[in-house]
């Protein structure tokens, strides 16, 4: 890890969290407090062991194929090579609600750059988090831009905003497009501003569990001193 930093890029998980309307908050207790296991264990050894009732979309999560397809992949089926240590380029969309195809193309001055990357679009909305705004007006990507990633062959696409899709649009065009192609998507990240446009390695694993489709990531960046060339997909260890 030296010569490197690292960003944070996930909201923090707590009790009575909101993410998204309609949906419940989490419920974070004890399952065997720290005074319950006293005389338990030798004199003075005491453990915590927590309990937490979620939905898969709680906080920063990841969507599998699964969420939307019922034969496509869930969240123990995603690839590593799908979620981790992949080249991240970021697209600043600040200010925009429909974020169109025109915008990557905009970012995209190699479309080799794109190729097996996470494309992670700035949109300055987490700024909203955890307030009522967050969960109107919010940016958004259109079909084209979902079409165009697909077409450009992202790994994993992100976004800072409450929703990948307009939520008016109950097709829910992006999703669909997106997790056809395999390509997993984030939501609700945060810190985006932190990163460079490009040359940092991306991260957003979630825990190995079979038959959901969504579930809740630490997603953060690894920055280097020196930027990872443009093109460049191999594994490159600090």
């Amino acid at each position: 890890m030296s010569g490197t930093r690292l960003v944070e890029l996930s909201h923090t998980i707590e009790h009575g969290l909101e993410t998204y309307r309609g949906l419940p908050a989490p419920t974070v207790c004890d399952f065997w407090s720290r005074e319950s296991t006293r005389g338990r264990y030798a004199p003075g050894v005491e453990f915590h062991i927590g309990r937490i009732d979620l939905v898969g979309n709680t906080g920063t999560y990841i969507d599998a194929p699964f969420h939307r397809y019922a034969d496509g992949a869930d969240i123990a089926g995603l690839a590593l090579e799908r979620t981790a240590d992949l080249v991240g380029v970021v697209v600043r969309a600040r200010d925009v609600r429909a974020i169109d195809a025109g915008a990557i193309d905009a970012r995209a001055l190699d479309e080799r750059e794109l190729a097996g990357a996470a494309v992670l679009f700035d949109t300055g909305w987490s700024r909203h988090w955890r307030t009522e705004a967050y969960f109107t007006g919010h940016p958004y990507l259109t079909a084209a831009a979902a079409e165009r990633l697909v077409a450009l062959g992202v790994a994993l696409v992100g976004i800072d905003s409450l929703n990948i899709d307009d939520t008016a649009d109950l097709a829910r065009p992006v999703h669909s497009i997106l997790l056809a192609a395999g390509i997993p998507i984030v939501e609700h990240l945060t810190g985006l501003m932190a990163l460079p446009d490009a040359g940092f390695r991306f991260f957003a694993s979630p825990a190995k569990v079979r038959g959901l489709g969504s579930f809740p990531v630490r997603a953060f960046a690894r920055v280097p001193d020196r930027p990872i060339e443009a093109g460049d997909r191999r594994n490159q260890d600090s």
